[in-house]
């Protein structure tokens, strides 16, 4: 049976962490070892202390906060150095019902699917405001005709992932791997689905600092992974509209001094000038993009190959040193220096 780590990005969660660890499961029928994985991005209110007293089996540190798409890429490699089978991301503020678990991935138990993600229901919640709701609402809607799939819930954290998935994704953004890791694996044709899970209202989000924020983040983030994914697409699009509008005030020229002779309307030339130009300039660079984005998937062909490789080698994940899980008094024999994709190694 397979081995599933569950884990726990983390930024100054001192307080909320033992109740997060206290309700994950240890055991359920399908899967065969449970271990727990803390990413500590930064804190500095004792959270790695806190996770150690814990017990949790495994910890990655940043010396300092990387953001939470680090975190998770970082949690992600290490699951799969530690010979994880499927892995599931919650969050350490207990938000997320942690008796929802098996369900979550019980789809991909069944090879129904390489990702699934938790539903939270965000238009029901009662400690969503209207705002956030709507919100939710259309950026899942948004999210799903560019991925192509048909998550209700696109921000949710609350996901699970096979080892195929798991190795396929690659998180560029250092602001949130939610939207990304979605269009990423709608574009690599990986099976997504989802299921229903609970929550319950926490703390205000330490992600952004108010929605405007969020919202801007989170455009930029959608239209530089689908530029990635379909460059041919946007730019063309982009240029398009622009040749469009050229022509469209060109025509006008042209059509007013014929009709009224002339009338001095020099200034739409030149913007009809300008508009067609940069159009044609548009679409040329989609199509240097889209060679780009064919080198780029030639790039993600090969790093999947090395990490397939480093998996075969036994490459070991950039843990805390000197932690091997359990009691304090284990922890005896310092784990050797090891440096890199981020995690400290003091």
């Amino acid at each position: 049976m397979p081995k599933l780590i569950i884990q726990i990005p983390c930024l100054n969660e001192a307080d909320t962490l033992p109740e997060t660890v206290a309700a994950l499961p240890r055991s359920f029928p399908g899967v065969d070892e449970i271990e727990f994985l803390v990413i500590d991005d930064g804190s500095g209110d004792g959270t790695v202390d806190v996770a150690r007293r814990l017990g949790v089996d495994h910890i990655v540190r940043f010396p300092q906060n990387q953001g939470l798409a680090r975190a998770f890429s970082a949690g992600v490699d290490a699951a799969l150095k530690l010979g994880a089978d499927i892995i599931v991301n919650t969050d350490a503020d207990n938000q997320y019902e942690a008796k929802d678990i098996p369900a979550l991935v019980r789809p991909i138990l069944d090879g129904k699917a390489d990702m699934v993600v938790g539903d939270r229901g965000p238009a029901d919640l009662e400690h969503f405001s209207p705002a956030k709701r709507i919100l939710q609402f259309y950026g899942s809607w948004v999210v799903r005709g560019l991925s192509n799939t048909n998550v209700p819930d696109a921000a949710s954290g609350f996901r699970a992932f096979d080892r195929r998935a798991a190795l396929r994704l690659n998180v560029i953004s250092d602001f949130t791997y939610t939207l990304e890791t979605l269009v990423q694996a709608g574009k690599k044709q990986l099976a997504v689905t989802h299921v229903p899970v609970r929550t319950r209202k926490t703390r205000p989000s330490r992600l952004f600092r108010s929605i405007p924020n969020y919202l801007r983040r989170s455009f930029v983030t959608l239209v530089r992974i689908y530029s990635l994914y379909e460059p041919i697409r946007v730019f063309w699009t982009l240029g398009g509209l622009m040749v469009l509008g050229g022509l469209v005030l060109g025509v006008r020229f042209v059509l007013y001094n014929f009709l009224y002779g002339p009338q001095g309307l020099i200034q739409s030339l030149i913007l009809a000038a300008a508009l067609t130009i940069i159009g044609v300039q548009t679409v040329l660079m989609g199509l240097i993009a889209d060679l780009i984005a064919s080198s780029r998937s030639l790039t993600e062909d090969t790093l999947l190959r090395m990490r397939k490789i480093e998996l075969r080698l036994g490459e070991k994940p950039d843990l805390e040193p000197g932690y091997h899980g359990g009691d304090d008094d284990d922890q005896t024999e310092p784990a050797p220096p090891r440096v890199g994709r981020g995690a400290t190694t003091r």
